[in-house]
């Protein structure tokens, strides 16, 4: 009889919400650039030298399209690729924030928008393991919970119970539908497993948590999740991973913003309003018999609220 062991390490890449950040900003030129260089016939764009300030001419509309009340940023009218080989030859992960300010109540629906998102994308039916992080909670090495975000982001108070757990009831069904074969949870420490777990009809199968400048997950938190039989993961991620902040740079009319969002004294045509972030997923493809990453990439999703 043998075990595997108690804590899963995962490498420590370059940090999510920079990662995020530079992914998205770079599908935004990539997806102007692809509508730009046909309506301008400027072959010169191809240069890894260019200048890209040929591309504030090209007007948020043609880069993007709407369906169903949603604005998609960049157009999801592209066919994607998927996978290259079999299904069956991938572990697929997925990991979703909800973040700061966003309603509990909205968060089951959120899951099924962003697993849906996911599964298009790589044209598949299912994931093998989806990973929820509720936002405001950071596991702390005494085992505890502590009451906030730790880093990337601004103060975020951590969610009531029963909010977590009405929410785990939809993501419940994402397994027992075979969206999700395995589920599982992020940043809970010992006492808030101890309080979650009564309350669950499926239990998460992993925990994944940041050890930070540590390194060192306290024995007793091993102890009591080899005893519920929770795998325990390690990540590098930010509790919040896309500040409000951050989104409208990005979208903004700024020297490196998309020029979706129109700022408070523009009248250039762009969305007025603010955004308000409402959750990310980040999804890895990992080749199972090499242990390669072949796919890795981001959604995000955000409201615009009237001035």
């Amino acid at each position: 009889m043998s075990g595997g062991p108690p804590i899963s390490r995962r490498p420590a890449y370059e940090k999510s919400n920079v990662e995020l950040v530079n992914s998205l900003r770079s599908n935004f030129i990539a997806s102007k650039e692809a509508y730009a260089i046909p309506a301008t016939g400027a072959e010169e764009h191809h240069r890894v030298d260019r200048d890209v300030d040929y591309l504030k001419d090209v007007w948020y509309t043609q880069w993007t399209s709407t369906e169903d009340g949603w604005l998609h940023i960049p157009t999801n009218a592209l066919q994607t690729p998927g996978l290259a080989e079999e299904r069956s030859s991938y572990d697929i992960t997925v990991k979703l924030f909800f973040l700061p300010g966003t309603c509990p109540s909205s968060w089951g629906r959120h899951a099924q928008e962003a697993l849906d998102s996911v599964l298009k994308e790589l044209d598949i039916q299912s994931v093998d393991l989806l990973i929820i992080s509720f936002p405001g909670l950071s596991f702390d090495l005494d085992g505890k919970q502590e009451e906030r975000s730790a880093d990337c982001g601004e103060i975020s108070e951590r969610p009531k119970l029963s909010a977590m757990v009405k929410a785990w009831r939809e993501i419940e069904a994402l397994k027992t539908n075979g969206t999700a074969l395995r589920i599982g949870i992020a940043e809970f420490g010992g006492e808030l497993l101890k309080d979650f777990l009564p309350k669950t009809k499926i239990r998460p199968s992993v925990d994944q948590i940041s050890l930070r400048d540590s390194g060192v997950v306290p024995s007793s938190m091993i102890a009591y999740a080899k005893q519920e039989k929770i795998e325990l993961l390690t990540h590098s991620d930010c509790t919040n991973i896309l500040p409000q902040g951050t989104v409208r740079e990005l979208l903004g009319n700024g020297e490196n913003g998309a020029g979706v969002l129109a700022g408070p004294e523009e009248g250039n045509g762009a969305l007025k309003g603010d955004v308000q972030p409402q959750w990310v997923v980040k999804y890895t493809a990992v080749v199972r018999d090499r242990g390669v990453i072949e796919n890795k990439g981001y959604f995000a999703s955000a409201d615009l609220m009237d001035d």
